[in-house]
């Protein structure tokens, strides 16, 4: 009998753990995904780390991209401080390394040497890709990112350009987007606390 009892609990208790398993609510990311991961066209930029590189610059490795240059008061500050400080975490979860690119929208005045100097401020992890706006501009878009271009002539200007972050996965394909908060009055940045909480999912 106490054989029988034992029996009954075990299978109630399995039972438990299967409809606990199928129907407990799954945690999804709030990122945008591409599912599947959307590849990349052909490319051809410089890289503070690399010299020239393509798309295999992307291949076996978590790359987080976004757009930015050297002379951005807010935006581009803030997201690469945020991004240095969240790195070591998003390092745990995954085994291939996790690296930074920013991408300069600001051809006209970030030459490789004045974005190497930016980038190495922030660490190794960090890489600074840049090239004239005929090859940086079909590379942008294709992200399904913007950025824009100052009037001939002009010298002290700003570039508007995304506030979003690409994820790249280790086969060198788009596979999600973190989207930028847009509060009335702040900087509009990507919330690096859920940033992490959705690349542990996606990358996991």
């Amino acid at each position: 009998m106490s054989r029988i009892v034992t029996l009954l609990a075990a299978l109630i208790a399995l039972a438990a753990g299967f409809a606990v398993y199928n129907f407990w609510p799954e945690e999804k990311p709030e990122a945008l995904i591409y599912e599947p991961p959307r590849a990349l066209k052909s490319f051809k930029l410089n890289s503070t780390a690399d010299g020239t590189i393509e798309n295999d610059a992307l291949k076996g490795q978590w790359t987080l991209l976004f757009t930015g240059y050297t002379f951005c008061p807010d935006i581009c500050p803030t997201t690469m401080s945020d991004l240095k400080g969240v790195l070591p975490s998003l390092q745990e979860e995954v085994s291939k390394p996790v690296k930074v690119w920013m991408i300069s929208v600001d051809p006209q005045r970030d030459d490789i040497e004045r974005l190497t100097q930016y980038v190495n401020y922030f660490g190794d992890d960090f890489v600074g890709v840049r090239a004239e706006h005929k090859e940086l501009f079909p590379f942008v878009r294709d992200l399904g990112l913007m950025y824009s271009i100052p009037d001939e002539g002009e010298e002290n200007y700003l570039v508007n350009h995304s506030a979003a972050i690409i994820l790249v996965n280790p086969n060198g394909h788009r596979k999600a987007i973190f989207n930028a908060d847009h509060q009335r009055g702040e900087i509009p940045v990507v919330d690096m606390e859920q940033l992490a909480k959705d690349f542990a999912i996606i990358a996991n």
